[in-house]
């Protein structure tokens, strides 16, 4: 189908040479710009609506799930911060964790 549209001068000049560019008619990276603009609204659509329905019911974590997390991460911390110099590189980059 045949349509016209207005675009400022500088997207034009722009578009042009990328057409150019890539090799394609104007026309064709027209319609591939269109086309990933629309795919990328609708993957934003759908992940919107995602965050709609988990925003009603706030995820509940087990409680004894969430220490273990954080004691694994304050020992992946401890491992890190040894290896790069400990107190002599500045100290701790976050706070113990486990006081969280």
């Amino acid at each position: 189908m045949k349509t016209a549209v207005s675009v400022p001068d500088d997207l034009f000049r722009l578009a042009e040479v990328a057409a150019r560019r890539l090799r394609v008619s104007r026309s064709k990276l027209y319609a591939t710009a269109i086309s990933e603009f629309l795919n990328r609204q609708q993957g934003s659509a759908v992940t919107d609506r995602l965050n709609e329905v988990y925003a009603r019911r706030p995820a509940k974590l087990d409680s004894a799930f969430s220490h273990a997390q954080l004691r694994s991460l304050e020992k992946d911390y401890w491992k890190r911060w040894t290896r790069f110099g400990g107190e002599r590189s500045g100290g701790p980059i976050w706070p113990n964790l486990a006081a969280l």
